[in-house]
């Protein structure tokens, strides 16, 4: 495997080679035994680890495998042999975002989506009653939980007061990222209606990230306290913790300058936690970013995690770059290579001592990969999903779909025990292998029937 510690973009141009690079003080061997006794890590104990530490060349096999043994035995003792996962749907709103970042292939410009626009683009807009008929459809299958992340379409404001204030200004346009919604051909109502429209029953709504309630915020002086119980009152149960990226911001001027920077990141989720909802972190890697960098990132979250306790997973993105800005502009010619994969997750789980919960992705990494990183330290494998634009957009190959008879022989496969959770893991149960077939019974009209016959 190439140096990472040294070079920040893999495989691509060093233009963006950054200041502060990977140097350890302490040894390997000193971070690895206060990781084996549970001690809090410092930064620089992380990059040790996550770098196999600085007195060799790129990553060492036999330093990997004794730090994702330390991780794996960290996570037995923390969480058992269950391996959970969740009932769920993504029902993303729209793609209309002119945010522009250079990792994402989720997004169309907002102006193709506009009355009279002649582009032709593959990107949607869903009205308040198609996100409800998803939504209704997927609860009568038996989902739990509902996932909403979309881009940040200019016709959309918190309410129609948010509206006004929006309107107001002399260029709405340039000043706030705002166009009524009457000029667009599919008008996509507010958040709030949104909100509304996807709490049927008492299905759990997991939406609205900090990017998202700072674009329900613009051109106001609200809290995100605020907006927050305004969309609680109207549904919202939990908070995403995406758009995170990289807490840190000379990288994210590189890979997202149009977006809130990291301490706006961290006002939005604290934010979120003072109105009562719980949050989950993410972390997207294998770009720009150097190995301290992802270590930064994880304590940021940690120290927000201390300061809260309301983070209930951490969800590390390894990048998706075939299809992106990122990639198309070579500033990057690949991603995150396995080895980087194993330790992120297993330096996630020795760093992060506060976060109970670390999830790998079989839509990021697939079946056989997503596995093996249950033995690397997580203990969550992501959900049924239904639906999943953003990675498939991204050129992500996986699929959008996951059955609970699936999960069932993949994680008894590996001698785990295969757990369906409520998104917050409040709920859990096990599964009945002698039931056929297999389905959820979490959500508000599961009854264990398959997800899909």
């Amino acid at each position: 495997m190439a140096d990472r510690a040294n070079s920040v973009v893999p495989g691509g141009s060093d233009s963006f080679a950054f200041d502060h690079t990977p140097e350890t003080d302490q040894a390997f061997e000193n971070a690895l035994a206060k990781a084996r006794d549970g001690e809090r890590l410092s930064i620089e104990d992380g990059v040790a680890l996550i770098t196999t530490g600085a007195d060799i060349a790129g990553i060492d096999p036999e330093r990997k495998e004794r730090v994702l043994a330390a991780a794996d035995r960290r996570r037995a003792d923390v969480v058992g042999e269950e391996v959970t996962f969740v009932a769920n749907l993504n029902n993303n709103v729209t793609t209309a975002c002119n945010t522009g970042c250079l990792f994402c292939n989720f997004k169309d410009t907002a102006a193709n989506f506009e009355t009279g626009s002649e582009t032709e683009h593959a990107g949607f807009t869903k009205t308040t009653q198609e996100s409800r008929e998803t939504v209704r459809d997927a609860v009568e299958r038996g989902v739990s939980e509902v996932t909403s992340v979309s881009g940040l379409h200019p016709g959309l404001a918190l309410d129609d007061e948010h509206h006004e204030i929006l309107g107001s200004f002399d260029s709405p346009a340039s000043d706030v990222n705002y166009k009524p919604p009457e000029q667009y051909e599919t008008p996509p109502g507010t958040y709030i209606e949104q909100m509304e429209a996807m709490s049927v029953g008492d299905v759990h709504l997991h939406s609205m990230t900090p990017e998202e309630a700072y674009h329900a915020n613009r051109g106001t002086d609200r809290s995100y306290e605020t907006v927050y119980r305004r969309l609680a009152d109207a549904g919202l149960d939990s908070a995403p913790g995406t758009a995170a990226e990289i807490l840190v911001d000379e990288v994210r001027d590189v890979i997202c300058p149009g977006k809130i920077d990291s301490g706006e990141w961290v006002a939005a989720m604290e934010g979120a936690v003072a109105a009562g909802l719980p949050v989950t972190a993410t972390m997207m890697y294998g770009h720009v970013e150097n190995e301290r960098h992802r270590v930064k990132h994880l304590d940021r979250i940690r120290r927000l995690q201390d300061h809260t306790g309301a983070i209930t997973e951490f969800v590390p993105l390894s990048f998706i770059h075939q299809q992106t800005p990122l990639y198309e502009r070579g500033i990057v010619t690949g991603g995150a290579s396995d080895a980087e994969d194993e330790l992120l997750i297993a330096v996630s789980r020795l760093f992060l001592d506060n976060v109970e919960h670390i999830q790998s992705s079989w839509v990021k990494f697939g079946d056989e990969k997503g596995l093996k990183l249950l033995n690397c330290g997580a203990d969550d494998f992501m959900g049924t999903i239904l639906s999943e634009e953003i990675t498939k957009r991204a050129g992500g190959s996986y699929g959008e779909f996951r059955s609970f008879a699936d999960y069932a022989e993949m994680i008894s496969a590996i001698g785990r025990i295969p757990v369906e959770r409520s998104m917050d893991y409040e709920e859990r149960r096990r599964i009945d292998f002698d039931a056929d077939p297999i389905g959820p019974t979490l959500g508000p009209r599961a009854d264990g029937t398959p997800l899909l016959s």
